[in-house]
């Protein structure tokens, strides 16, 4: 049986960058959900019959949720669910279920690095039919129809066993419950030399990854200590948890510290890494030393053909702007090209669908490649152990190596997080509105070649996104660059990006926040930022 169930709109549905976030008890107003989700499906044409893929990060409210998704679902005419073992999927691997099984879309259920808990974050995002998350025309319809809705179905069905892999019937429509791991740990298979890994980890090799007890714990456990044999206890609080084991499942140096602080301690494994709350992020740090995300993302493209899976090389680089320049110049020796578009995955899918690039990143510590449509946390650490295996050389060399090849790129991200957000959009519109001012300007002994609102013309598609953070380029290469971040659920997180390249391998051993220690300055002169957030300091330095 059918219900139309009347309802009324919610004025705050409007999806972030990736999807819609708010506190557990938002979502758990009556009919929360259920609007949004009937919105997403209001937005779609031509799915009736065809197959949706489902899943989220396990946190607080999972279940629930995905028992209202597949009962929508039924009640809307799709054919099919594949859901995820107890309602699980990381979000890379529900990228790769949709690519594989050729499924209409999928909706995952996370609120990515955010916490979890009763009263901590939850997120519904829509990724479409390749695999990737909505594009920006399809939010903005979906953000429109919970502006205007006034009924959603729902089939009265019991609640499906999620607990149990298998097939059963949920009204006229199908549910799938399938392994969570099994399709990805075989995409990985097919990408990486499990074989050189095996030898890696039985030659002594020792690794520490923390899964933070977070969606990536499964997966991790079977690949690396199943299938490539790393020792047991290898992986670390790798039980998926409702609330994450009370921390906070963000894989940084503040959130992640015990595992920076074993990497930097006597008897450091030979690498360390970690991945976030659905599994899409990743932390690098080889013994004595952390590789920020910027420049993770260089030396993967740098060292990509070591892999069968990238042997042929790369069509392109993708980085977001915020995203250092270290990339641009593995692309430039590669004779590639290179791509800077806004923050948000969603903005790699078309130049991946159109061949245009192979490797993807960003500063926010999310890298991955064509193999799916989303950032892949465990996708990186494979890569980066399958160019261990094949360098025979430590992470500590090869970073080393690469800097004395390419330069440095001294690069730090300052959170201030939880910002009163009319506070936060004040800092952003004076700043906006002095742009014009600034170049030929000095502040700090450095002099502004240019300031502008950076705007992102899709060389596939043609369509153009404005005011997507504020740039402030200095002679001689160094930058700041200004912007609120979408992935927060309380007041505004104004994020400050400070990057100077370091050509002189002399000057490649500093201390990266003295080497900007004057930018960091210089961008608090400009912006105000202390006066408008009233912060004497960021809440996160990256």
């Amino acid at each position: 049986m059918i219900r139309t169930v009347a309802t009324k709109p919610f004025d705050d549905q409007k999806p972030g960058t990736s999807g819609l976030r708010k506190k557990v008890p938002v979502f758990q107003q009556e009919n929360y959900v259920e609007n949004f989700v009937q919105s997403i499906f209001d937005s779609l044409d031509g799915f009736r019959g065809k197959t949706l893929v489902l899943g989220g990060d396990g946190r607080f409210y999972n279940r629930e949720v995905a028992q209202k998704v597949i009962a929508i679902a039924a009640a809307n005419g799709f054919g099919k669910v594949m859901v995820g073992h107890g309602g699980i999927l990381s979000t890379p691997a529900a990228s790769n279920v949709i690519r594989k099984y050729k499924a209409f879309g999928g909706i995952i259920l996370s609120a990515s690095h955010n916490p979890g808990g009763p009263h901590e974050d939850f997120g519904i995002k829509y990724n479409a039919e390749n695999g990737g998350p909505a594009p920006e025309k399809l939010t903005d319809a979906m953000y429109a129809r919970t502006k205007s809705i006034t009924e959603y179905k729902i089939a009265e069905i019991a609640p499906v066993d999620l607990d149990t892999i298998g097939t059963v019937k949920a009204g006229d429509m199908t549910v799938e419950v399938i392994d969570s791991v099994a399709d990805y740990a075989e995409l990985m298979e097919a990408l990486f030399d499990f074989d050189a890994l095996r030898k890696l980890f039985k030659s002594g090799f020792r690794m520490r990854f923390d899964a933070m007890h977070a969606v990536t714990g499964p997966y991790a456990k079977e690949i690396l200590e199943n299938r490539l044999g790393a020792a047991a206890g290898t992986c670390r609080n790798f039980k998926p948890l409702p609330d994450f084991g009370g921390h906070h499942p963000d894989p940084n140096l503040v959130h992640a510290k015990h595992l920076y602080d074993e990497m930097m301690g006597p008897d450091a494994p030979d690498f360390g890494a970690a991945s976030d709350g659905d599994g899409d992020r990743n932390l690098i740090i080889g013994k004595g030393i952390f590789v920020t995300p910027s420049d993770s993302v260089a030396m993967l493209a740098a060292n990509a053909h070591l892999a069968p899976g990238y042997k042929d090389g790369l069509k392109g680089i993708a980085r977001s702007m915020p995203t250092s320049g270290a990339a641009d110049r593995v692309a430039e020796k590669l004779g590639i090209g290179i791509y800077e578009t806004p923050t948000g995955w969603k903005f790699f899918g078309n130049l991946l669908d159109a061949g245009m690039a192979t490797i993807c990143g960003e500063e926010s510590a999310g890298t991955g490649s064509n193999h799916v449509r989303e950032k892949d946390g465990l996708w990186a650490v494979l890569l980066w152990l399958s160019i261990l295996a094949a360098r025979g050389e430590s992470a500590m060399e090869i970073v080393t190596k690469h800097w004395a090849e390419y330069g440095r790129n001294y690069y730090s991200r300052h959170d201030y997080e939880e910002v009163d957000s009319a506070r936060a959009n004040a800092l952003v519109d004076e700043l906006r509105a002095k742009l014009g001012s600034l170049p030929g300007t000095a502040v700090r002994g450095l002099k502004i070649a240019a300031a502008d609102d950076f705007s992102y013309h899709d060389p596939v598609d043609g369509s153009v996104s404005q005011k997507q953070g504020i740039r402030i380029l200095f002679e001689g290469g160094s930058r700041v660059v200004l912007r609120l971040s979408g992935t927060g659920t309380s007041g505004a997180t104004l994020r400050v990006y400070i990057e100077r390249y370091e050509p002189d391998q002399s000057k490649h051993g500093l201390d990266t926040q003295e080497a900007l220690a004057d930018l960091i300055a210089a961008a608090d002169d400009i912006a105000g930022i202390r006066r408008h957030t009233g912060r004497d300091k960021p809440s996160v330095i990256t």
